[in-house]
């Protein structure tokens, strides 16, 4: 089989999966070990995750993937170690009081710029280790609140005890920790159940394909210049600025805030770039001459 083209492949990733699980599929149906991924995933979760294959895992490190959006359902009246399904449970109260007003000003509460405190269970390492390896060794681990931003936490359906909800955050946002932290404030405690990420930066369910969907037709990488054209702003060269870039030399700068992709007359895309004083350099040469 020919190596595949360059680029990204957005994965609808199933329940039960790991990201790194998804990873190891992938290079199982597009034979190359060159895959990598963006914005990891829970194992329960479900949903958009961003892989890149050949040169396309250059761009991962450089995606815009700072917004995200989930479609989510929290159960009121159970509370778990891990803020989710998964966990064991800590406590149990009755749900039934709740009225949809405070369900509706808890979670006004939680939108907007907020300080928000990690899953004790998440990847974030603490000396060195990463905060759930900790938990289940057996430690209590109490992570700093740090800032971040819920532009969307709407009640799309109640049902009983459970809430179903669109969550639109910045990067770094824990839904389950909002799952948590709206049972709290409601003083019945609440968990999260389901969780299907919906977009991450500009790629959504539609440019998606499943596992199943690759394997049996491996075609579905978006390719290298559309991917960056579709992730970052875009400038376009002429032939002289073209070679420029391709051997590494700076470009004169235009004022575009953050990291762009620059392309050449024929449309190949050429490097990511960041403006730096007078100059624009390149951060990745993704066509070298």
């Amino acid at each position: 089989m020919d190596a595949p083209a360059p680029g990204l492949v957005i994965v609808d990733k199933p329940a039960g999966l790991t990201s790194h699980d998804v990873v190891a599929r992938l290079r199982r149906i597009l034979h190359t070990r060159k895959v990598g991924h963006a914005g990891t995933l829970d194992p329960m979760a479900t949903g958009v995750l961003v892989c890149g294959v050949g040169r396309g895992t250059k761009l991962l490190g450089h995606l815009a993937l700072d917004t995200k959006a989930y479609t989510a359902t929290i159960r009121l009246g159970v509370t778990t170690h891990t803020d989710d399904a998964e966990g064991d449970v800590l406590a149990t109260a009755d749900a039934d009081g709740v009225t949809d007003a405070g369900i509706a000003a808890g979670m006004a509460a939680l939108t907007g710029a907020i300080e928000q405190v990690p899953s004790s269970v998440s990847a974030i390492k603490v000396n060195g280790q990463r905060a759930y390896a900790r938990v289940r060794a057996g430690e209590e681990v109490v992570l700093v609140a740090r800032p971040v931003t819920v532009s969307e936490f709407t009640l799309l359906a109640r049902r009983g005890a459970d809430l179903d909800v669109a969550v639109e955050c910045s990067s770094g946002t824990y839904v389950r920790a909002l799952a948590r932290d709206l049972g709290a404030a409601l003083g019945v405690g609440g968990h999260l159940t389901a969780l299907r990420r919906t977009r991450v930066g500009p790629f959504t369910l539609e440019h998606a394909s499943t596992l199943e969907a690759l394997e049996a037709d491996a075609s579905a990488v978006v390719a290298l210049d559309a991917a960056v054209a579709l992730a970052f702003p875009r400038r376009d060269l002429d032939a002289a600025q073209a070679a420029d870039i391709s051997h590494g030399r700076p470009l004169p700068a235009t004022g575009e805030p953050g990291t762009y992709g620059v392309f050449a007359p024929d449309g190949r895309a050429l490097a990511l770039v960041t403006d730096r004083g007078a100059q624009a350099r390149p951060l990745v040469v993704l066509a070298p001459a």
